[in-house]
C-alpha cells in the first residue's frame, strides 16, 4: 500500500486518544463506549445541542457547512487522528454545521457533558484537545484557500488525498453526486475532474468507487493545497 501522511495513526486505534498522557487516558478511558459507525451516521447535527462526542478508529467523518438556500460544500473531514465536538472544546455546545459519517467505520462515544467535565478536571487533556482543534482550524482554512484559489482537479486530488490518509485501502467508495457536495460543485464538473485525474494515470474511476493509482501524482496536481494541516497535525499531536 502507499505511504500515506497520517499513516503513523495505528489501524483499530485512536490516534488522538492514544498520544494523550497517561494519567489523562486513564481518566477518560473507563467512559468510552465502543460502537460502529456506520456510513450516513450523524455525528452533530446543525444548531443542536452536542450529547455525545466521536473518537473514530476507522471511517471518515465529514463537516458540511449549508446555506438556508440548499448550498452545501465539505469544510473538514477526521478519522482516527481525531474527533467530532469541537463546539464542546470550544465551550461552544452546538455547532452551527453537521457532521456525518461519509465512509463507514466505528469508534468510542463519550458523553458531552463528562468531556467537558472532564477537560474542567485536566489542564493537560484541554490542552491536548484544543492543540487539536487548532488542526482542525488549519485545515478549514486551507480548504478555503484551496476551494477559492486551486483548479478543480486540485481541489479533487487534494480531497482524495486526505481520504485516502484515513482509510486502509486505495480504494475509496464514493459517488460523483457526494463528490459535488463536497468540492460545491456540479456533478457535470466531479466527471470533468475525475477524467483530467484518470487520463494522467493517478485514479482509476468506476460507478461509486475510485481506485488511487499514483498518491505520488495526486501530491503533485494538489500542490500546496495538500499537506500544510497534515505537518500542523505531526507538529502538535504526533504519534506515538
Amino acid at each position: 500500500m502507499m505511504t500515506k501522511s497520517l499513516s503513523s495513526c495505528p489501524s483499530g486505534q485512536n490516534n488522538l486518544l492514544r498520544t494523550l498522557s497517561d494519567d489523562d487516558r486513564a481518566m477518560v478511558s473507563p467512559h468510552l463506549k465502543r460502537v460502529p459507525l456506520n456510513k450516513g451516521t450523524f455525528l452533530e447535527e446543525a444548531n443542536t445541542p452536542l450529547d455525545i462526542i466521536y473518537f473514530p478508529v476507522s471511517g471518515v467523518g465529514s463537516t458540511v457547512a449549508f446555506s438556508k438556500g440548499g448550498r452545501r460544500i465539505e469544510v473538514g473531514l477526521f478519522g482516527r487522528e481525531g474527533m467530532s465536538g469541537s463546539a464542546i472544546v470550544l465551550q461552544g455546545k452546538q455547532s452551527s454545521n453537521e457532521t456525518f459519517m461519509q465512509v463507514g467505520g466505528e469508534g468510542f462515544a463519550l458523553e458531552a457533558e463528562k468531556l467537558s467535565e472532564l477537560m474542567a478536571q485536566s489542564p493537560t487533556l484541554q490542552r491536548h484537545l484544543l492543540r487539536y482543534m487548532q488542526t482542525i482550524l488549519t485545515q478549514t482554512l486551507q480548504t478555503a484557500l484551496s476551494n477559492g484559489q486551486a483548479k478543480l482537479e486540485e481541489r479533487l486530488a487534494r480531497w482524495l488525498l486526505m481520504c485516502h490518509d484515513r482509510i486502509n485501502s486505495d480504494e475509496l467508495h464514493l459517488t460523483h453526486e457526494f463528490l459535488s457536495i463536497m468540492l460545491g460543485v456540479r456533478r457535470a464538473g466531479v466527471t470533468v475532474g475525475t477524467h483530467i485525474l484518470e487520463g494522467r494515470g493517478m485514479i482509476r474511476a468506476k460507478r461509486g468507487r475510485i481506485t488511487i493509482l499514483d498518491r505520488k501524482g495526486l501530491e503533485a496536481e494538489a500542490k500546496e493545497s495538500y499537506g500544510i494541516p497534515e505537518s500542523e497535525y505531526v507538529r502538535l499531536i504526533g504519534f506515538e
